[in-house]
């Protein structure tokens, strides 16, 4: 077994040539490190799959230098997902759970830590060290390609979500790729287009994900993404992997790159991508040009090898060769995934759940009631071990007494689709109720590809909207990447989002729908009415090679409640079987006040008459605050299940961070409001207690003042109108009282200060005599901050 200690490392690399350094900091063909049997250095296999291991036999067992795997490896990038197993290939078998879009609104770490444990199992089993995931990059915008591997539009979820899963990986030896650092929220010329993100948003929105994660669960590995960030390569990008990510967080694991990601393989590796995959020889060959003549410098090199073998070391100290993972037991945890997560977006006159007990007619239309679409498509997709249907696990519920009828349908429109939506509603008019499989077109979707709307197939529309029109009781299943634009809302009787479901998504949608499960998944992403209402629609896809972020820290809810705008469904939202109220809400501080944590404590009671689950959510609002924010931004949650009539108290613990900002200009988290409303509900837009605490906030930045600054912004400065007139009484031998008079003459200008002032005294003192003055009051705010 490879163990060296940290001196035995520093020693393995002080042996190495300059050409096996190259081949350590770099892949060997497409899933695995380089080995270098001279020195007793192994190689780790590696393969993708946030929701389901992905191991391909012919690019992973069949040789490294194949040219085909590459070739195989592409196509599997590039195509869209199915059920029928062909775009498979030779990829063994595995489970396939919710996709990120799905389990995001399980909100339950419980659950995405024992899916951690059954994909470690798997990767022990298929001898994998490292699995490529979970991605966390936000769901800035639903029309994203990869926004169904994404679990959320908010930070916290995406963060705990995914540590939870990085815990239940790890914890079981197989080590996590946390990805894409940074900013990959949209497809459309992903490896060039440059996200454009100010300093602010980043900290708050895009970044905050990854920080929470590196602090929960401390990845094995993260992976840098392909996109350019405000115009350098993620991977190759010194502030994002050095600055950031290994000084401010204190992260001391390896840094790898998306595949083919780097562009200059010198620049990335002195920025901080430690390994490069998959193996290039072109890149490799560049790399030891560069090491020769000096460009990077030894000591990177070297540190950067120390720390692919710690990785490959603790890799190997955690096999499991015996392991057998029960994929009967995973299939069963794949089905609780999805029952606990489906969204019950509507539910008209309780027409949820159905009575198996009762007489009639049900009617099933549409082909993904039987060939149901369980996940995305690329490099993350899974080869099921076996798929539920759910026409099938929905007729074995219904009793003897309760006809179930299947109709197909397809989504891509027919030379006959009027004719078949006529033959539907037809058939639906002698049913009680009908289930519609509804989902938007198979193609501009999936990694390498945004939607271009949100719109679902053509067909499906038309079909809901003539069965709602006929007057049949409706009910909408929606397998969907993101959200979907539903102009029919209003004339269904019941919407289930089943998003992507994995291989036991059949299940759990038959278990919903006739109520063995109560219901209790929430969005983890807001559903705006219409794809021209999502957050920075005018700026994108970008132009130029350059997507400008234009809604900065206003992403998801943030901007709809910003700009006042009813979301189809708001973050958070999710109907249950139940009722639950919700009360007393105590808080244990009296003033939010620098370095202060608290814990708000509310009591959540189920006041119906079946057992289920509540999500609590907390955000808080600030009042008043010395910089734009988010009306309110959610802080912490808590899932928890209650018994008809039972109450529980919850506690959700609220710290400093949380109720700061990110100031560009001091490079740091404030607090800077009056106060804080701390609320409590069962959505962003459904606050049912709320408490108000004020703040004393910290002290204010002081403008940086220069000769020709506005009059107001110098005399903003406590200490600039005295630090003048005493310059004026030193400088033009005049009185106290005469240079306040004279100050005075300069207060309403909108001019700026010295061109104000020279009208007053000439060129008697000059701009670089006030420069000094300023630059001395500078120093002093500098100074008053620092104490």
């Amino acid at each position: 077994m490879f163990q060296p200690s940290e001196d035995e490392i520093k020693s393995l690399v002080g042996q190495m040539t300059v050409a096996e350094k190259v081949d350590l900091l770099s892949g060997r063909g497409l899933w695995k490190t380089a080995s270098i049997p001279r020195l007793g250095i192994p190689s780790i296999v590696m393969t993708d799959g946030a929701h389901g291991v992905r191991y391909s036999t012919t690019q992973i067992d069949a040789g490294d230098n194949d040219e085909d795997s590459l070739q195989a490896f592409l196509a599997v990038v590039g195509q869209q997902a199915d059920a029928s197993g062909g775009m498979f290939g030779t990829t063994r078998p595995a489970t396939c759970f919710p996709n990120g879009n799905l389990l995001g609104c399980s909100w339950d770490v419980d659950l995405a830590y024992r899916m951690g444990e059954a994909l470690a199992a798997e990767c022990q089993g298929f001898g994998v060290h490292l699995l490529l995931g979970p991605g966390i990059n936000i769901r800035r915008t639903p029309l994203a390609g990869r926004a169904y591997e994404y679990y959320s539009e908010d930070p916290l979820i995406s963060g705990d979500i995914a540590a939870a899963v990085i815990s239940g990986l790890q914890d079981n030896g197989v080590g996590a790729s946390l990805k894409h650092f940074a900013c990959n929220n949209s497809e459309i010329e992903r490896t060039t287009t440059s996200s454009d993100v100010d300093e602010r948003a980043l900290r708050e929105i895009y970044l905050a994900g990854f920080e929470r994660v590196i602090g929960k669960s401390a990845p094995w590995t993260v992976m840098s993404a392909y996109n350019r960030l405000n115009g350098i390569q993620a991977a190759e990008h010194h502030w994002l992997l050095s600055t950031v990510l290994r000084e401010e967080w204190g992260y001391d694991g390896l840094v790898v790159s998306d595949w083919h990601a780097i562009k200059d393989r010198g620049a990335a590796l002195a920025a901080g991508t430690d390994l490069d995959m998959p193996e290039s020889q072109p890149r490799k060959a560049r790399l030891r040009a560069a090491i020769e003549a000096g460009d990077v410098a030894p000591e990177v090199v070297d540190a950067a090898c120390a720390k692919v073998l710690a990785f490959v070391r603790k890799c190997k100290m955690h096999e499991r060769r015996d392991t057998v993972a029960d994929l009967d037991r995973h299939h069963a945890l794949s089905r609780e995934i999805a029952a606990e997560s489906i969204v019950l977006l509507r539910n008209e006159g309780r027409t949820l759940p159905l009575d198996p007990n009762s007489t009639g007619r049900l009617l099933v239309v549409g082909d993904g009631a039987t060939v149901p679409v369980i996940q995305g498509s690329g490099s993350a997709t899974t080869n099921p071990y076996r798929v539920d249907s759910p026409f099938v696990q929905i007729a074995a519920r219904a009793g003897t007494d309760f006809e179930v009828q299947h109709l197909p349908f397809p989504s891509a429109a027919e030379v006959n689709m009027q004719a078949l939506i006529e033959a539907t509603v037809e058939a639906a008019s002698s049913a009680d109720f009908t289930v519609v499989f509804a989902e938007n077109e198979k193609s501009r979707h999936g990694e390498g590809n945004d939607r271009d709307t949100l719109k679902l197939a053509a067909s499906h529309d038309a079909l809901l909207h003539a069965l709602a029109a006929s007057g049949c009781k409706v009910i909408v299943v929606l397998s969907m990447p993101d959200t979907v634009e539903m102009p029919w809302l209003q004339d269904v009787d019941a919407v289930l989002a089943a998003f992507y479901a994995g291989q036991g998504g059949g299940e759990a949608i038959a278990r919903v729908l006739f109520g063995e499960q109560n219901p209790c998944g929430k969005l983890s992403a807001s559903m705006p009415v219409r794809m021209h209402d999502i957050p920075g629609w005018h700026t994108y896809p970008g132009e130029h090679g350059r997507h400008l972020y234009s809604e900065g820290v206003f992403v998801g809810y943030r901007f709809y409640d910003l700009k006042a705008i009813a979301p189809a469904f708001p973050l958070g939202h999710g109907l249950s079987y139940t009722t639950f109220s919700y009360e007393n809400l105590w808080i244990d501080i009296q003033e939010v006040a620098p370095g202060v944590a608290c814990t708000a404590s509310v009591t959540i009671r189920n006041s119906g008459s079946v057992a289920g689950k509540e999500t609590v959510q907390l955000y808080i609002r600030p009042v008043k605050p010395g910089i734009k924010r988010p009306i309110r931004e959610l802080k912490a949650f808590r899932k928890l299940y209650l018994e008809p009539g039972e109450a529980k108290m919850v506690p959700l613990t609220l710290v400093e961070r949380d109720f700061q900002y990110f100031d560009a200009v001091r490079s740091a988290w404030v607090l800077d409001a009056e106060a804080f409303v701390i609320e409590v509900g069962a959505s962003s837009r459904d606050i049912l207690l709320e408490a108000i605490l004020p703040c004393r906030p910290e002290r204010p930045v002081l403008p940086v003042l220069l000769p020709n600054s506005p009059a107001a912004l110098v005399f903003a400065h406590p200490k600039a109108e005295a630090a003048l007139v005493d310059f004026f009484v030193a400088t033009l031998s005049i009185s106290s009282a005469e240079a306040t008079a004279l100050l005075a003459k300069t207060n309403d200008s909108f001019l700026g200060f010295y061109d104000t002032l020279s009208w007053y005294v000439g060129d008697s003192v000059r701009e670089t005599d006030i420069a000094r003055v300023f630059a001395s009051l500078n120093d002093t705010c500098v100074e008053d901050l620092l104490e």
